[in-house]
């Protein structure tokens, strides 16, 4: 039987997929410290929902890998689904930049993703760090899409015109719904884009260029917005490599 792990950080998030685990007769455990405890360990099939601080000690607690997508990922997707320039760099070669980009941590959070000047990319960083550096452009819409073996599992809104959805409940139409459906149904159907087995990836309507993928992320640390949990847990369930 499953069961889904989860840290000692309380979320909407986290609740949800507690719930969604008792519904399908999961079992439910939450890590109470950073010391992870034989009885853990000895657990047949452990599914995680975790932050990426926490996943150096969960792989090397339970002897697993977390699948991550490749940090170069969206720099060699085909450019007719990312609408954009985006290029890999070292943060020092970031810093160098005397324009105005989006930059952002391939695969972490470790500083936010914005549009950054000259002189304001953090400076307490490892200047050999890989970021992302991309044309700026303006998002009409994003969905997240939780993805197992290139179907879409679960999707949801998560932000309009920069404005997340939360208050909005992560109402779409089913017009909206369509389109995005159409999109990734021709991206996860072309051999040239490759992807792990279970990913979460976001796509998004860019202003005057149409639909394109905005980043791809872990499933295991990735925030469901109004996904459904209960197809969230089969995504997670997929992205341990035992």
């Amino acid at each position: 039987m499953p069961t889904l792990i989860l840290t000692p950080r309380q979320t909407d998030d986290s609740r949800q997929l507690w719930r969604a685990a008792i519904e399908l007769g999961w079992g439910v455990e939450r890590i109470t410290d950073w010391k992870i405890d034989g009885e853990f360990k000895r657990l047949d099939e452990p599914v995680f929902y975790v932050e990426t601080l926490m996943t150096p000690i969960v792989a090397a607690a339970f002897n697993v890998k977390l699948s991550e997508p490749p940090e170069d990922w969206l720099v060699r997707l085909p450019a007719d689904y990312r609408h954009r320039q985006i290029t890999r760099m070292t943060l020092d070669e970031a810093r160098t930049l005397r324009t105005h980009e989006f930059i952002k941590p391939p695969n972490d959070k470790s500083f936010p993703a914005r549009v950054y000047g000259p002189g304001e990319l953090p400076a307490e960083f490892d200047g050999g760090m890989s970021v992302l550096v991309a044309e700026p452009v303006k998002w009409e819409k994003e969905f997240r899409c939780f993805i197992l073996d290139r179907k879409v599992r679960t999707f949801s809104v998560y932000m309009r015109n920069g404005v997340p959805q939360r208050q909005a409940s992560f109402v779409s139409s089913d017009t909206e719904d369509a389109e995005m459906q159409r999109y990734t149904s021709a991206l996860l159907a072309d051999a040239r884009v490759e992807l792990p087995r279970a990913i979460v990836m976001d796509v998004g309507v860019i202003a005057d260029r149409g639909w394109a993928v905005v980043e791809i992320n872990a499933a295991w640390g990735s925030g469901i917005y109004g996904c459904d949990p209960r197809e969230v847990l089969h995504v997670l369930r997929e992205s341990v490599e035992r």
